[in-house]
């Protein structure tokens, strides 16, 4: 197995470490919104990578296509009390130009899970993680039939802010 990048988050993390940005916290990420499974919403959090494991074409060789990383994140609200966690797997489909790997990770919140999908670009290039947008194609509980968008920023090594964009 090849050594990886120390900030290297693939989707969830890498999404997916990777969610978002302007709604209450407490109430989006617990659910104590009566109406929330109704309404639009934003929720923003930390990710913190806590495990990835990559699984190489080419042991010691260079990047390539069928490339896997797996992984788990463990989330926080805005308050840095632990809210849940990620788990989800990319797979590289492309090494040139700085890469590309396709991702699905589910996020496990108060209320119900999130599952999301999408690319992440650049991956490969120098430096810290890019940033990505990936879409939510459904979820269970309070975020059963949920649809919208999960964007990813690093903002330290290991450490994403995800925000989450529900659409009801």
């Amino acid at each position: 197995m090849r050594p990886i990048r120390a900030a290297c988050l693939g989707t969830a993390t890498a999404l997916v470490t990777t969610l978002l940005a302007c709604a209450p916290v407490a109430a989006a990420a617990t659910g104590t919104d009566s109406d929330a499974k109704d309404k639009d919403r934003v929720i923003t959090l930390i990710g913190r990578l806590a495990e990835q494991t990559r699984f190489p074409i080419n042991p010691g060789g260079a990047a390539a296509q069928g490339d896997r990383t797996v992984f788990r994140s463990t989330l926080f609200d805005e308050d840095g009390n632990q809210v849940g966690e990620t788990g989800g797997t990319c797979t590289t489909t492309r090494v040139v130009d700085g890469g590309a790997e396709v991702c699905v990770v589910t996020y496990t919140l108060p209320g119900g899970q999130l599952s999301v999908q999408g690319m992440v670009f650049g991956f490969l290039n120098p430096g810290p993680p890019p940033s990505f947008d990936n879409g939510i194609t459904g979820g269970t509980g309070e975020f059963d039939q949920a649809r919208g968008s999960v964007h990813a920023d690093t903002i330290a090594t290991g450490t994403r802010r995800f925000t989450i964009d529900l659409k009801r």
